[in-house]
């Protein structure tokens, strides 16, 4: 793998990423960039389009970088690559994460102060932390359907809870 200096401006967007980029992504990633720097190159092709990292390109161009370390694929065919973009944004969205490790992590960096920079945000954590204090539940499950009066004690907790907005439920 090659590693080289290039200006930003000679870099092209490739028409075909599929990726969501939202303005609160993008304003995501340059709180981390401007936070821990720029630690991850883009990856672009022969021609200088970009294989993987638009998320990246665009938090660097409002961040008025210049010149950029990228990674230059050489190796790959035009279906390759294709192939590779895909599997880069979606390889990492196949597996979550140790919940017990995380919360962990999450807390200490609360004390330290870098939790804003995390991308997750207070209701994902409390969700987090709430989904850890009923672990056990699950073992309760019997898997038989049956109508539930939510009112009653049995159902005042969860076995799951949404990282992302904190709504809770049971599996199945």
């Amino acid at each position: 793998m090659e590693i080289e200096l290039i200006e930003l401006s000679k870099i092209k967007l490739n028409g075909n990423n599929i990726k969501e980029h939202p303005e609160w992504q993008i304003e995501q990633i340059k709180n981390s960039i401007d936070r821990y720097g720029y630690n991850d190159p883009i990856a672009i092709d022969e021609n200088n389009v970009i294989v993987e990292g638009h998320g990246r390109y665009e938090a660097l161009v409002r961040l008025n970088y210049k010149e950029i370390p990228v990674i230059r694929l050489k190796h790959l065919t035009e279906e390759q690559k294709r192939a590779y973009t895909l599997a880069h944004n979606k390889l990492t969205m196949n597996t979550g994460f140790e919940m017990d490790k995380l919360v962990s992590e999450l807390s200490a960096l609360k004390e330290f102060g870098e939790f804003d920079f995390t991308g997750f945000s207070d209701v994902e954590f409390r969700g987090l932390e709430r989904k850890l204090e009923r672990t056990g539940l699950e073992s309760d499950y019997s898997g038989d359907n049956q109508e539930i009066d939510l009112d009653g004690e049995q159902y005042s907790k969860f076995a799951c809870t949404c990282p992302k907005c904190g709504f809770e439920f049971n599996k199945e």
